[in-house]
């Protein structure tokens, strides 16, 4: 049995969440409360739930406070973010937060009684619609960005140089790469005197920069 308490400010909210879960054999919940510091005090006094669902957007202590607070003192509790938010950013912040799952409160019955139980499973869990959107602006980024390979065809850039261009974006002195790629510490440097010509920047962080501008480097 999956012993829950609800967290949200609005109450046709939580009745809804209440008659949907409680209609479930292996769900129960304990508690619904209509602020994060009630539901503080009711984990102070009481044997803690087994999950939590929380409205993100809530006075005073938001969802994702009350996120971070649950975990810091009741480590074992899932906590799944209620949301009628589909961003990847706000999402982003509840899983730092440590939220186990992201529902968007748009999403069907079943979509929550599954999310639920895989959350309970120790499973992480986002709605599929935030999971869409994700995809559709993947498909968006790589169809905009240029082909890899033309960009070093363009540029006459061969992969060790590619390589060794990795290498210095991410700090490495011209003796370190020859250590890690097993050149010379002499060649590393014609490959990078060469990278700056073929590039036509002026210095090591014009080539870094266009590195990135070209999309070389991610």
């Amino acid at each position: 049995m999956i012993q829950v308490m609800l967290v949200d400010d609005h109450h046709l909210v939580r009745n809804g969440f209440r008659l949907i879960l409680e209609t479930q054999d292996d769900i129960a919940v304990v508690a619904d409360v209509e602020s994060a510091e009630k539901a503080l005090n009711f984990l102070k006094s009481n044997r803690p739930p087994d999950m939590i669902l929380t409205d993100i957007n809530m006075p005073e202590i938001g969802g994702v406070a009350l996120i971070q607070l649950v975990k810091q003192q009741y480590s074992d509790i899932k906590i799944l973010a209620l949301t009628m938010e589909i961003d990847k950013h706000i999402a982003a912040e509840v899983f730092s937060a440590g939220a186990d799952g992201y529902l968007v409160k748009d999403s069907s019955c079943d979509e929550v009684l599954f999310g639920m139980r895989q959350v309970a499973k120790g499973e992480k869990y986002v709605s599929g619609s935030l999971g869409v959107s994700c995809l559709n602006d993947y498909k968006n980024y790589a169809d905009k960005a240029p082909d890899r390979n033309r960009i070093l065809v363009k540029y006459d850039i061969s992969e060790r140089e590619l390589h060794v261009l990795e290498l210095i974006a991410e700090g490495y002195t011209n003796g370190e790469i020859a250590d890690r790629i097993f050149l010379s510490k002499r060649t590393v440097e014609g490959h990078r005197q060469k990278l700056i010509e073929k590039t036509n920047t002026k210095n090591t962080a014009g080539l870094v920069r266009f590195g990135f501008h070209t999309m070389l480097l991610h």
